[in-house]
């Protein structure tokens, strides 16, 4: 899987937070609406706003599935020694997989996120209701309903067969007011620039830095310099990307670990 698959449908956009030209058709504000919503969503880092949706096959992770550490004596069942915070050797309780705080077991499996929404969770062929599973912090998906969630499937047959267990969700952190000023701000200055006139164009909006009255200087900085700093020029746009980017990052932070199963997911046909 790709790190981060992008937006399939443009942010919100609120007129309100510019002044349009008049007679501006509203198929040129969709289009620019739809590069505005991919030039914010990579230079905030590839992380705000719903991506577009799509399905894996995730892999339940049941106790001592890794059985690195597992010896069995005789009847006393599995031994898993583990060092404590206190520096004392203690032996893992196996009475069901236990997380953090929590008196019985939890069957959850773990979902690539940030986890925006789930569109649907199929098992064995059916789609369950909303209120059988929830999602909690770091992308886990947790059955709620009484049931659990598959130890196996058939990952020859398609999704929706029987023997299957299938996730369609979307990732990326949702978009709060600032971000839907910040988009809306842009969309209004490439519609400006497309449309013309008044002065508004880009390429005549430049910053001047310097400028001599007797000799007419004038002196433009280099716009080139703000778009390798990852920014705009435009301030309520900067303003947002300070605030959620500040250290300028292309794409989030990913941490791998050899016990966690990626998710199965299909990409052709």
């Amino acid at each position: 899987m790709p790190l981060r698959i992008g937006p399939c449908e443009p942010w919100p956009f609120e007129p309100e937070c510019c002044s349009l030209p008049d007679g501006v058709e509203e198929a040129t504000i969709d289009r620019w609406r739809s590069v505005a919503t991919f030039i914010l969503w990579a230079l905030s880092g590839r992380r705000w706003g719903p991506s577009c949706p799509y399905t894996v096959r995730p892999c339940r992770k049941s106790c001592l599935d890794s059985g690195g550490l597992t010896v069995r004596w005789q009847t006393a069942g599995p031994w898993v020694p583990y060092l404590g915070r206190d520096g004392a050797w203690r032996n893992a309780s196996v009475c069901g997989c236990e997380s953090d705080c929590s008196c019985g077991e939890l069957c959850e499996v773990r979902l690539e996120g940030p986890v925006h929404d789930i569109l649907a969770v199929e098992v064995d062929g059916q789609t369950l209701p909303e209120n059988a599973y929830r999602v909690d912090a770091s992308g886990l998906l947790v059955r709620t309903d009484g049931g659990c969630w598959p130890d196996c499937q058939d990952m020859a047959a398609p999704c929706g067969d029987p023997g299957t267990f299938c996730v369609t969700y979307r990732i990326g952190l949702p978009l709060d007011d600032a971000a839907v000023a910040a988009h809306s701000a842009l969309v209004c200055h490439l519609v400006k620039d497309c449309g013309g006139g008044c002065g508004c164009k880009v390429s005549t909006n430049r910053n001047l830095s310097r400028l001599s009255r007797q000799g007419v200087d004038l002196e433009f900085a280099d716009p080139t310099l703000i778009y390798s700093e990852m920014r705009t020029g435009l301030p309520a746009v900067d303003m947002w990307l300070n605030a959620v980017n500040p250290y300028k990052q292309a794409s989030p932070s990913r941490v791998y670990s050899p016990d966690f199963k990626r998710p199965r997911t299909q990409t052709w046909p």
